[in-house]
C-alpha cells in the first residue's frame, strides 16, 4: 500500500535529489502496510512527480526529532520550530530509495476527485 503526500515543490525536489532525507509531519498514517510515499508537488507544479520507499517513521518530542534529523532535514531550524510550534509530538518519515517519474502524472491518476489531500491519503498501486 502507498500514501500520497502533498509536498511543497522546493522540498519535493530536495527529496528527489537526495538532499532531504526526512519528511516531517504533524500527523502520520497508521497503516503498517504502507511502505511507499507518492510525492504530489503542490502548486505551481501541481503534479505527482515521484515516490520514495521508507522503512521507518520516527515519532517523538519535536526537540528530539530535530536532534536526530537536523543534518539531513532539508529545512531550517526556524521552519521546523514554526511548523511544530505547540506540538508535543513530531513525526519524521525516513526517506529511502527515491524514484523520479519520467513523466509527471496528474493527481486524477491517483485520486478521482483530483483534490490534493491536506496531509495524506491512502492510494492503490497503479
Amino acid at each position: 500500500m502507498k500514501v500520497l503526500l502533498s509536498i511543497k515543490p522546493e522540498y519535493a525536489e530536495k527529496i528527489l535529489q537526495g538532499e532531504k532525507k526526512f519528511e516531517f509531519r504533524k500527523s502520520v498514517f497508521k497503516n503498517p502496510d504502507v511502505k511507499t510515499v507518492v510525492i504530489y508537488a503542490t502548486m505551481p507544479i501541481g503534479k505527482v512527480i515521484g515516490e520514495f520507499d521508507f522503512d521507518e517513521v520516527l515519532s517523538d518530542d519535536p526537540k528530539e526529532i530535530w536532534s536526530l534529523t537536523s543534518k539531513f532535514s532539508g529545512i531550517t531550524k526556524k521552519f521546523f520550530n514554526e511548523y511544530f510550534d505547540g506540538r508535543k509530538l513530531a513525526h519524521a518519515i525516513k526517506v529511502g530509495t527515491v524514484r523520479r517519474y519520467d513523466t509527471p502524472l496528474s493527481l486524477k491518476s491517483f485520486i478521482p476527485s483530483g483534490a490534493a489531500p491536506q496531509s495524506f491519503c491512502y492510494i492503490r498501486d497503479i
